[in-house]
């Protein structure tokens, strides 16, 4: 991998606590992610299933996790199932994992290979009350495309009817949104690679730039910085483009007067940044692009100290409402006697800000978690508020990631420029 080894402990806790949370005589049976295929014999790059990323560290295709931590035999209540290498994987494919290499990763002592796995499950599936099986249950998942995931949990079902299936999910979800402190300094990681590919677009930006080039030179600086690239696909919309909000093609030229929306973030050991900046083409914001870039700014420093524990999203998402609102309304975009007379469940300001302002951050960029508890120290959260005008050709998003603690909050991007005048002085010096 091109991230340096990660502290093993963290894969131990945060099996253990999974345990914790398992009902007595329970089996668990975690997959790593399928190899997707394109056309011909193409297959697109590799991303391990986050939940066994997050159990065992391993981040190799075909493997397996079996926990059983009630199990008679105690060799019996950690597996870690591998494809085998052989010669031709060697020459054809690379490397995989020896058994030595993934214990050391995983701090699992029973490695084997998973061709075993038919018959280590009979083994211990009749010693089981039931058993926890995976599914991507985000709900923003594309539930028509068939994982291995729900392959094998039809398979389970139809060679095991009379056993009694459990959801993981859930539980995972519990875990994964509370984030350990080696998780938090992965991120920092992700977030400080992001600091620097933004650094380096703001310098390269000019009138007559390609939106690609912009996202070249940002790749660029996240291979060399040890990330495998992009957490997601980025955002490089200038002009009308911004007010786009997956606006993903990257093909127009950046023109001298516009301002250009940014969103973007690298991934780091499967951990990922999500940052959202707004730079002037030419280095100067117009006093309209700065009194919109401004309002931005504002309902952004008021969010950001409502992301603390106790506080909840629906609340948040309420209270901003109105904060961006009153903004609007300086703005000329809205007008008081209007909003007074409002449907409150339509808001008016949605015309102009569509998206919501915080979602879970981690392994996944839209990371699992229950959107309606309280927010609890160790969650990290976005803070992304935006004012879209079409018809100025004008869309302003700033986005931070924040970790919320027992006293307060983090601003883990303080950092990345985010005033006017830093903004001018980076594109400037």
């Amino acid at each position: 991998m091109r991230y340096e080894p990660i502290d093993s402990t963290l894969f131990v806790s945060n099996r253990r606590r999974l345990n914790s949370l398992l009902k007595p005589k329970s089996m668990v049976i975690v997959l790593s992610n399928d190899v997707i295929p394109t056309n011909a014999d193409g297959t697109m790059g590799f991303r391990q299933n986050n939940d066994f990323f997050y159990l065992t560290g391993i981040d190799q295709e075909e493997s397996i996790l079996i926990l059983f931590p009630d199990f008679p035999d105690e060799n019996f209540r950690e597996i870690l199932l591998l494809r085998e290498t052989s010669e031709h994987i060697k020459i054809w494919e690379g490397e995989r994992l020896t058994k030595t290499q993934a214990s050391g990763i995983s701090d699992i002592a029973k490695v084997i290979w998973v061709n075993s796995f038919e018959s280590i499950l009979r083994k211990l599936v009749f010693e089981a009350d039931q058993v926890y099986l995976n599914l991507n249950e985000h709900d923003g998942a594309d539930w028509k495309f068939q994982s291995r995931e729900r392959r094998f949990v039809d398979e389970f079902r139809h060679k095991f009817p009379l056993h009694k299936v459990e959801r993981l999910a859930p539980l995972m979800r519990q875990l994964r949104v509370i984030k350990q402190s080696i998780e938090i300094d992965l991120l920092k990681r992700a977030i400080e690679i992001s600091a620097k590919g933004f650094k380096r677009m703001a310098k390269f930006l000019k009138p007559n730039v390609r939106e690609y080039e912009l996202e070249a030179e940002l790749t660029h600086e996240f291979l060399m910085n040890r990330s495998r690239g992009h957490a997601f696909h980025p955002i490089m919309a200038s002009g009308a483009s911004a007010c786009v909000m997956h606006y993903i093609t990257n093909n127009n030229i950046c023109k001298d007067g516009e301002v250009i929306l940014l969103d973007f973030g690298a991934e780091y050991a499967n951990y990922n940044a999500d940052v959202t900046r707004c730079l002037p083409v030419n280095g100067k914001f117009t006093p309209r692009q700065r009194e919109v870039y401004q309002a931005v700014l504002r309902i952004m420093r008021i969010s950001r100290n409502m992301i603390i524990k106790g506080n909840t999203m629906d609340k948040l998402r309420k209270d901003v409402g109105k904060v961006v609102e009153s903004e609007l309304i300086d703005l000329g975009l809205l007008s008081r006697h209007d909003v007074d007379r409002q449907d409150p469940d339509a808001p008016l300001y949605r015309k102009y800000f569509p998206h919501g302002i915080s979602h879970h951050l981690g392994l996944d960029v839209h990371d699992i978690g229950n959107r309606y508890e309280t927010f609890k120290p160790g969650m990290v959260f976005t803070c992304e508020p935006g004012i879209y005008i079409p018809e100025e050709k004008l869309g302003i998003r700033l986005e931070n990631d924040i970790l919320i603690t027992q006293k307060g909050n983090i601003d883990l991007m303080e950092d990345i420029p985010l005033e006017i005048d830093e903004i001018e002085e980076l594109m400037n010096s």
